[in-house]
C-alpha cells in the first residue's frame, strides 16, 4: 500500500503533535509526566500516545494561555472532580514546576470549597500536603482572615 500526499501530511502532522506534545510533557510535568507514560506502556501504549498527542500536543501548547494559568485551571478541575487524586497530585507538581507557589496551590483548593464542597478541598489539600512534603516546601503561614 502507498501513502496518498494526504496520508502523509496526516502522518507527519502525527508526529509532529507528538513531539510538540512530548516537548511540552516533558516542560510541565518533569519525571512524573514520563512516569504516567510508562506505566502505560504495558496496558495502554495507544492511550500513552493520544495522551501526549492531544493534551500535551494540541491543548497545552495554544497560545491563549500561559503554562501557569493552565495548570491552576487544571489543579482546580481536578480537586473539584474529587476522583483523581493520582492525577491532582501530578498536576500539583506541574503547577510547581511552572511557577505556582504553593501559597497559591492552597489557595485554589480553599477556593474549590466554594464550588466543590469541603470533602473535595480536603482531600485536594491533603494531596498537596504530600506533594509539598516529597518537594520539601511549604506554603507559608495563612494570611490573616478580613476583620469581621
Amino acid at each position: 500500500m502507498t501513502l496518498n500526499h494526504a496520508d502523509h501530511a496526516a502522518g507527519a502532522s502525527d508526529r509532529n503533535r507528538y513531539d510538540r506534545g512530548f516537548a511540552k510533557l516533558a516542560e510541565i510535568d518533569g519525571e512524573a509526566g514520563h512516569r504516567v507514560i510508562a506505566a502505560l506502556a504495558d496496558i495502554a501504549p495507544d492511550f500513552a500516545d493520544l495522551l501526549i498527542e492531544f493534551p500535551f500536543g494540541d491543548v497545552y501548547s495554544r497560545p491563549g494561555l500561559d503554562l501557569r494559568s493552565r495548570e491552576i485551571a487544571t489543579i482546580a478541575a481536578l480537586a473539584a472532580l474529587g476522583t483523581a487524586t493520582p492525577q491532582l497530585k501530578v498536576h500539583i507538581e506541574a503547577s510547581l514546576n511552572v511557577g505556582v507557589t504553593p501559597d497559591e496551590v492552597v489557595e485554589v483548593f480553599i477556593q474549590m470549597a466554594v464550588y466543590a464542597g469541603f470533602p473535595a478541598a480536603l482531600n485536594a489539600l491533603f494531596a498537596a500536603r504530600e506533594v509539598f512534603a516529597a518537594r520539601g516546601v511549604a506554603p507559608s503561614r495563612s494570611p490573616e482572615r478580613p476583620a469581621a
